[in-house]
């Protein structure tokens, strides 16, 4: 890797001002997509900024009908949480099968949906939920978000502190994972809130999106059955060496039905 700054702050305050300062600066979470980037030279940051020494910045909380859960609160964290598992039990499964035990160890949920994999699973969770993203300078709702591939909202210098998950009256997530990384080949969370039910799709995409059409049959009638005839066209889906963009349409429809039955 090439060289760079190192910074631990120990408040968030600290570590936006370092943030702003630097010529190129990058944050550094759990570090499982950052690190081995800057291993293969693949960015070359003029400052890296560890945010793991900001408590503030860590825990889960649960306050009346929401779940917060700190940025750098590490996916290993969430899945055995007794609070998550009893709030919001498709979440804490969700964070259980993220990577192996490694990645779950060290990564958190502010890095993952502030890079955005299309594969993660994570986006899929704060889609489906309609949770809301908090960040140094405001609030972002789920459905603004994530905006591409890579990419989302977040402006220079903005920090995800947190992530709200609002309670949900039921929810269940179903992945077919990549054999060697366990990313998502096509993931599907399915999710009744206090608006309707929503359905998130990830891996499938260059972005995490949802089907209008599967959450206006589950409105009706949440059931599997009920997303019989429900396809998804595969002309923008994605197709490399692990799947074609026709098998990832049809394992949408299959992960959805097994998300329903999940939630059931």
């Amino acid at each position: 890797m090439y060289d760079f700054n190192y910074h631990r702050p120990n408040s968030l305050a600290e570590a936006a001002s370092l943030l702003a300062s630097a010529e190129d600066g990058t944050l550094l979470a759990g570090g499982q997509t950052l690190i081995p980037t800057l291993k293969l030279r693949l960015a070359r940051p003029s400052d890296v900024i560890d945010l793991s020494g900001i408590a503030e910045l860590s825990g889960i909380k649960v306050d009346g009908g929401t779940v917060t859960i700190g940025a750098t609160t590490r996916h290993a964290d969430v899945a055995s949480s007794a609070e998550v598992r009893e709030a919001i039990p498709a979440l804490a499964a969700l964070a259980g099968i993220i990577g192996d035990p490694q990645v779950r160890n060290l990564g958190s949920i502010g890095g993952s949906i502030a890079n955005n994999d299309p594969a993660a699973d994570y986006p899929a969770a704060v889609l489906a939920l309609n949770a809301t993203v908090e960040t140094n300078k405001r609030t972002i709702a789920a459905d603004d978000f994530f905006t591409g591939i890579f990419e989302t909202a977040l402006e220079a210098n903005e920090i995800v502190t947190a992530v709200s998950f609002p309670l949900s009256s039921r929810a269940g997530y179903s992945k077919f994972p990549q054999p060697a990384s366990r990313f998502a080949l096509v993931g599907v969370m399915v999710a009744e809130t206090g608006g309707g039910v929503r359905v998130a799709v990830t891996g499938a995409g260059a972005c995490v999106f949802r089907v209008a059409a599967m959450e206006s049959a589950l409105g009706a009638d949440f059931s599997a059955q009920a997303l019989d005839g429900i396809s998804v066209p595969p002309d923008e889906l994605n197709s490399d060496i692990h799947a074609s963009a026709e098998y990832r349409a049809h394992l949408i429809g299959v992960m959805a039905k097994r998300a329903v039955a999940a939630a059931g």
